[in-house]
C-alpha cells in the first residue's frame, strides 16, 4: 500500500496550500489531487518525480512510510548540533578519492531527484576503490542486459565505476553512463547530429537520442565490477578453437 496519498494531504496541511494551489504547482488538474488523497489513484512517476524534488523528499519515502513534521520542516529536534571544528571534520564524498557514492538500482529514481543535494550523495553507502585518484566517482548498479552480446557485456546488476564527464566531450566508442529525468542507463557515444545518439550493444535495442538539455548528468565509465561467472558460449569456443587452429596453420607454413 502507497502512502502517496497520505503525505500529499500532510504536505498541503503543513504548508498550508489547498488543493489548488498543489495542483497549479505541478501542472494537475484539482480533482486529480483529491483523487490521489483518497487513494482513488496515484500520481504519474514524472508527477512523483517533481513532488519529490520540489520538497526535497526522498520518493522511497513518498510511498512507503508516512511522512513526519520534522521531515517537511528538515529539521530533527534530537539532532545534534556540531560545532564548527566537527562540521568541517563531516565527510563530503565528494572530496574524497577513494571513496565513491554507490548508487543501487532502488536507488535510482532518488538519485535522478537528487543528484544535486550535497546531504543526499553524502548519506549514500560508500564503496572503497583503492586505485581511484580522482575525487569526484560515481558507482552505478546498472539496470536491464542491453549492453550483453553472446553472454558477454555489462550485465544486470552489474556496477560500474564511473568518472565526471561534460557532453561535450564524449567520444565515440566509448561507455558512459547517462542521467535523463526519466532514467539511468549505460551506453556507448556513437554520433552527434541534432542530437546525441548513445547505442546499446545489443543490436536488439533501439538507439537512445537525446539532446544536451535532456542530459542531467553523464559519467565515463573506468571500471565494470561483475558477478557474472558463467562460462563462454558456445560461439565463443568455437571462435577461440579457430583462431587457435589458425595460429597452427601459420606455423606450419612459416
Amino acid at each position: 500500500m502507497s502512502f502517496i496519498g497520505k503525505n500529499i494531504k500532510k504536505i498541503r496541511a503543513v504548508k498550508k496550500m489547498s488543493q489548488s494551489d498543489f495542483a497549479q504547482l505541478f501542472n494537475l488538474a484539482r480533482p486529480s489531487v483529491g483523487a490521489y488523497e483518497e487513494g482513488r489513484t496515484e500520481p504519474k512517476i514524472e508527477t512523483l518525480i517533481q513532488i519529490a524534488r520540489h520538497f526535497e523528499l526522498s520518493i522511497d519515502t513518498l510511498l512507503t512510510k508516512e511522512l513526519t513534521i520534522n521531515e517537511l520542516y528538515k529539521f530533527d529536534i534530537f539532532k545534534k548540533e556540531f560545532s564548527k571544528e566537527e562540521k568541517e571534520a563531516i565527510t563530503d564524498k565528494d572530496d574524497v578519492a577513494e571513496q565513491t557514492p554507490f548508487i543501487s538500482l532502488e536507488k535510482h529514481l532518488d538519485y535522478i531527484v537528487s543528484f544535486q543535494n550535497k546531504d543526499f550523495i553524502n548519506k549514500l553507502p560508500a564503496i572503497h576503490f583503492p586505485f581511484t585518484q580522482h575525487k569526484k566517482s560515481r558507482a552505478f548498479q546498472i539496470n536491464g542486459n542491453e549492453m550483453v552480446v553472446e553472454n558477454q557485456g555489462i550485465h544486470h546488476k552489474d556496477i560500474l565505476l564511473c568518472l565526471p564527464s561534460a557532453i561535450e566531450d564524449v567520444e565515440k566508442g566509448l561507455l558512459y553512463v547517462i542521467i535523463t529525468k526519466n532514467d539511468i542507463l549505460a551506453r556507448r557515444f556513437s554520433r552527434y547530429n541534432s542530437t546525441y545518439i548513445f547505442k546499446a550493444d545489443n543490436p536488439a535495442f533501439d538507439p537512445l537520442r537525446v539532446k544536451a538539455n535532456e542530459i542531467l548528468e553523464i559519467w565515463k565509465a573506468d571500471a565494470i565490477f561483475s558477478k557474472n561467472l558463467e562460462s563462454p558460449s558456445r560461439l565463443e569456443e568455437r571462435v577461440n578453437t579457430l583462431e587457435a587452429q589458425m595460429k597452427k596453420l601459420l606455423k606450419k607454413v612459416e
